[in-house]
């Protein structure tokens, strides 16, 4: 093979292997395109790791991502400060400037599919300082333990445990916080522990202060539908594809790959679990907008062999949208943000229309060219945007 020929093979893989389809209205594409490479060869790696026996895939990712990380630096504006809340390890961050009232509170959960991502994470940590500078709040932004070493319910329990900690009436007194003006918040996963902690706290005798606002950043919400027109849209984009996000629910309660394999052929859901489909049927729960071009398939129902061996893809705590009716008629003022180009955003839009159908005071910001993690991503323009959207309404609602 010539030389010349060898480098044109070279450049068109290398064309073939940074192209990313994207939508026509996305901003900064070559951006996108570029981000997209990163982590799909971060994410080649980790696989190739994995089929090696070397290491597990979500490890390696850990491990890479790590280098995110950034250590606890107080400034002229914050003091910030890592402790632990219930044996829970959290970053604490408070404006410098002196308050004569007491000062709001964000409960800020970090995303990463229960599996990656820390308070530390030099994006937390910005948005944090911001949430701190923009609002003049308190700022709590808890860690969890993750998977694949630790599983459901381990991570939803280290957040309820922090949050509850948090809620004490003499550990706001410590910080400054105002009892009656405490938000809870969190992105992708974190989202999804945001919301079911939240539910949870609504029947706890234990918990006199009640949260006033949940913000729920594009969140994943239910295990029982994997063929939304959401997924189906967007199951290739970056950066959040639907083998992806599977993988993610699937290690969240278990390293057996049996649960993944039977979430991608949208399976899974056993006969025992009819009952909750409801609550997860886009035909009657997404605006028409959404559902343009698709057509609802009944649940094909798998065996109750895989229900039997992880049954806590059913449970509430692991999918908030399967809360009863009756549950979500007491949640707080809420703020659902919502992607176009997002297999999750069939989850939060269906979450919007149950608690506005429970009468809750519910803003959703959907944002048309919007992508998976836009807000932890600052270099974009996108993801200043959300960022100011999200901080805007909590400086008006909290």
């Amino acid at each position: 093979m010539g030389r010349k020929t060898l480098v044109l093979l070279l450049g068109v893989l290398g064309a073939y292997y940074v192209y990313t389809p994207l939508p026509d209205n996305i901003e900064e594409p070559w951006r996108l395109v570029w981000l997209s490479v990163q982590f799909r060869t971060l994410q080649n790696l980790a696989l190739f790791a994995e089929l090696l026996g070397i290491n597990h895939f979500m490890e390696t990712l850990m491990f890479c991502m790590s280098f995110r990380e950034v250590p606890p630096t107080s400034d002229e504006n914050v003091t910030v400060m890592e402790t632990t809340f219930s044996n829970v390890p959290v970053r604490v961050y408070i404006p410098n400037q002196k308050s004569q009232a007491l000062r709001r509170g964000v409960f800020y959960i970090h995303g990463g599919g229960w599996c990656l991502g820390s308070a530390a994470w030099v994006v937390y940590d910005l948005l944090s300082r911001e949430t701190v500078n923009r609002l003049d709040a308190v700022v709590v932004s808890t860690n969890y333990r993750l998977a694949p070493k630790y599983h459901f319910p381990d991570q939803f329990e280290d957040v309820y445990n922090s949050l509850k900690w948090f809620l004490h009436q003499d550990v706001l007194e410590k910080y400054g916080v105002d009892p009656k003006r405490i938000g809870i918040s969190g992105d992708s996963a974190g989202g999804n522990l945001a919301a079911a902690v939240t539910q949870q706290l609504i029947d706890d005798p234990d918990v006199k202060i009640k949260l006033k606002t949940q913000s729920l950043i594009y969140p994943a919400l239910q295990t029982l539908d994997m063929d939304l027109p959401s997924y189906r849209e967007n199951s290739l984009l970056p950066t959040l594809s639907r083998a992806l996000m599977v993988r993610f629910w699937s290690e969240y309660f278990t390293t057996d790959r049996s649960l993944e394999k039977a979430m991608l052929s949208n399976q899974h859901a056993p006969v025992e679990s009819i009952h909750l489909f409801k609550f997860v049927n886009w035909s009657s729960l997404l605006p028409e907008t959404f559902k343009k071009g698709h057509v609802y398939n009944s649940p094909t129902h798998g065996t109750s062999e895989v229900f039997k061996k992880f049954p806590g893809f059913l449970d509430v705590r692991a999918a908030p949208l399967l809360a009863d009716d009756n549950k979500l008629h007491s949640l707080p003022v809420t703020y659902v943000i919502t992607c176009q180009y997002d297999v999750l955003r069939d989850d939060g839009i269906m979450y919007v229309t149950r608690l506005q159908k429970a009468g809750i005071r519910v803003t959703h910001q959907h944002i048309e060219d919007g992508f998976h993690g836009a807000i932890s991503h600052l270099n974009f323009k996108i993801g200043h945007r959300i960022k100011n959207h999200y901080l805007s309404w909590l400086n008006e609602n909290l």
